[in-house]
């Protein structure tokens, strides 16, 4: 039932904000998470929905007596890039809200550890991580079978058609698989870190040069079908290894979206980038189901409306962000390689695509046709 709640919650904050999707309202006949709160609640259940109006602001919620925390959020990237521009964003529009009685403690920059680390550390309870931004594919060693249908090669054709399905009523199935397979954490709501492609120590010009590479992966069945799909050698190396494996040739190239390839430094051990955007990089923010049992009814209401701001901002400033630091790794003398023919990648591609989606190829073809 919990599930209901938190999409009608966030739909109702996205729609305050002009997001599309959800099936929701134009901004001229507003939902409010109030009137999503009363339908729950006639149903029987317990709401956490906001006690005010979802255009929130300071004196939307019951500050007053609100408990004060503190939630430790992991973000592998640095502040500087799309995701860690989200946390920030996340981070100061919850502070707002709650009138400075939610702290969101960022650690960016890897230092609680790899995606994989901190999702070690999130499921294994304890309590030390609250909050994090998790890549899509970083879900499928954790039983996201739905998580990895968002990161098969190619299946979003552009950023429009990613939204459609996040601002979609389609997307609460995915937010809350964890949550609902007992893994003790849930979705929060969706992000993206732009179109992931392929960068190398050495000058390429398409995908033949690929083959017999070593590339890097962090060890999901997607990734290792892609890589081998395209003749290369999936090598496993944790990302916070990734430099130094670059620079002394343990793998010959690895894949990142635009901004996370400069912010990491990759450029200056592997200064070939090759747009094949192979998968957009979908990303959503979990949160341990301990830590949100914690949250009050206002709490909660102030995090689910800040986490609908922080999307709303990502969607607005990805493509932004991701043309200015392209732009900028072409002016440093990154040698950028355009790809005038994508369908040589797709046909390559084929077999980790039917590979995994057996079983849920109704499901993918859901999301295939939300362009």
């Amino acid at each position: 039932m919990k599930k209901k709640l938190i999409v009608s919650v966030l739909c109702a904050a996205m729609a305050a904000s002009s997001l599309a999707g959800c099936g929701l309202k134009s901004p001229d006949e507003p939902t409010t998470a109030a009137s999503a709160a009363e339908t729950t609640a006639a149903a029987g259940e317990t709401t956490a929905a906001p006690a005010g109006d979802s255009a929130g602001g300071a004196g939307a919620y019951n500050t007053d007596d609100m408990p004060e925390i503190t939630l430790v959020y992991a973000e592998v990237n640095p502040l500087d890039t799309i995701v860690g521009q989200m946390a920030t964003d996340f981070k100061t529009k919850v502070e707002e809200l709650s009138n400075g009685k939610i702290k969101i403690d960022v650690q960016a920059s890897g230092v609680l550890g790899s995606e994989n680390d901190v999702l070690d550390t999130m499921l294994g309870g304890g309590g030390t991580i609250d909050m994090s931004r998790i890549s899509a594919f970083a879900l499928t060693s954790y039983g996201g079978e739905k998580s990895m249908l968002l990161s098969l090669p190619y299946t979003f054709v552009n950023r429009n058609h990613f939204w459609n399905f996040a601002t979609s009523p389609l997307a609460e199935e995915f937010l809350m698989e964890s949550q609902e397979n007992g893994s003790g954490v849930r979705g929060l709501y969706y992000g993206e870190e732009g179109f992931r492609h392929f960068f190398t120590v050495k000058d390429i010009a398409g995908i033949d040069d690929l083959k017999g590479m070593k590339l890097r992966v962090s060890n999901d069945p997607v990734m290792n079908g892609l890589v081998e799909g395209l003749g290369a050698s999936p090598t496993v190396v944790s990302f916070n290894e990734l430099y130094s494996a670059l620079q002394t040739g343990v793998v010959d190239g690895a894949e990142q979206p635009i901004a996370n390839y400069k912010s990491n430094a990759f450029p200056e051990v592997a200064p070939t980038l090759i747009l094949d955007g192979h998968t957009l990089g979908a990303v959503q923010v979990i949160i341990t189901d301990e830590a949100w049992n914690k949250l009050t009814v206002d709490q909660q209401g102030i995090i689910m409306e800040a986490g609908a701001y922080a999307s709303e901002q990502n969607r607005a400033n990805s493509e932004k962000k991701e043309n200015e630091v392209l732009e900028q790794l072409k002016s440093e003398g990154v040698n950028v390689v355009e790809v005038a023919d994508i369908a040589p990648w797709q046909e390559a591609t084929k077999k980790v695509i039917e590979d995994n989606t057996k079983g849920h190829e109704d499901l993918y073809q859901q999301i295939l046709d939300l362009q």
